[in-house]
């Protein structure tokens, strides 16, 4: 049976933008303590999200913590503004920065917990020096960009090396996985080692009330 240390973090992503503040405070109700805050810039990935103003938003009305995920170019530009907006962890992506040790010393110079991302197709020995300097790594279970899609299977077994390679390490980064995180596939990416899942759609877009979709997660979980 996987730890029940392993955390749900929806991502704000697939809520209803009319009622994002409802929507937090129902999965903050149901036990949410993070959330995540999806950064797109039609750039580094094919789509246009959010921003500093919602980020700003969010720390004003939640109690959560806002793990913001940066999928834009250049990300070492804007550390100084999410943190001042109220990010607690900050998720740049490997192939995004040029100088990622230093932008990761930044973000943490800041108080906040820095992660690292990695999109489908990068490997992990990317991950090598900079491994014991993050707080978490991010295995995107999809190509960034969208919400709702459908998950890479062939991802479970980076999952589990890396799992293995922090085990011999001794790292202790939490392994995040994003992406088509939702009640058939969260059992398998926890078997391999997920301690935080992602989950946009199966949280805020599943036709059930918020509780009742965490509890579908949850239950999915732990019952596997």
């Amino acid at each position: 049976m996987p730890s029940p240390a392993v955390e749900i973090v929806p991502s704000i992503l697939s809520a209803d933008f009319a009622r994002l503040g409802a929507a937090v405070d129902e999965a903050v109700a149901a036990g949410i303590r993070t959330v995540q805050v999806d950064v797109m810039d039609g750039h580094f990935v094919p789509n246009i999200s959010v921003g500093l103003p919602v980020v700003e938003a969010l720390k004003r009305s939640t109690a959560a913590r806002l793990d913001v995920h940066l999928m834009i170019e250049r990300p070492e530009r804007y550390v100084e503004a999410f943190a001042d907006a109220g990010a607690d962890v900050l998720t740049v992506h490997v192939e995004a920065c040029v100088h990622l040790h230093r932008t990761v010393e930044h973000i943490r110079s800041r108080g906040l917990q820095a992660g690292v991302a990695l999109n489908p197709a990068t490997p992990l020995g990317v991950l090598e020096e900079i491994l014991p300097e993050v707080d978490v790594v991010l295995i995107m279970t999809v190509n960034p960009g969208f919400g709702g899609q459908r998950f890479i299977r062939s991802m479970l077994p980076k999952i589990a090396r890396l799992r293995d390679w922090q085990a011999r390490g001794g790292h202790a980064a939490a392994i995040q996985v994003d992406g088509g995180i939702a009640a058939d596939t969260a059992p398998g990416v926890v078997a391999a080692g997920a301690t935080q899942l992602v989950a946009g759609s199966a949280v805020f877009a599943a036709g059930v009330p918020v509780a009742a979709a965490v509890r579908r997660l949850r239950e999915a979980i732990t019952s596997s």
